[in-house]
């Protein structure tokens, strides 16, 4: 259903999908596909730099939705503050971010 019927924002190299869940909690998903990097060390390396950003951030974020990230093949090459300010920027695109 999010991927039928939630809504879209992408960047550059990092894409979101959400939807409101109608529990009190905001679950996430990072999809990272083998086309983003063929290690799977790499692919790990990205999804623990997306969920330490969302992980430090949590209470900034609007309760009741389901997350998905998705990421492109160009975020191999990101650094850890590249990535938290795309996410960012696409977190406050999406409405998601509260403005603490």
């Amino acid at each position: 259903m999010l991927f039928s019927k939630g809504k879209s924002i992408f960047g550059n190299v990092i894409g979101l999908k959400f939807r409101k869940n109608g529990f009190s909690d905001t679950r996430f998903a990072v999809v990272v596909g083998s086309k983003v990097a063929k290690s799977a060390v790499e692919r790990n390396r990205i999804r623990r730099k997306i969920r330490e950003v969302i992980r430090v951030r949590i209470p900034q974020i609007t309760c009741g939705y389901d997350v998905v990230i998705l990421v492109r093949p160009g975020a191999v090459k990101k650094t850890n503050t590249e990535i938290e300010s795309i996410i960012l920027e696409i977190l406050k695109k999406s409405a998601l971010l509260k403005n603490v």
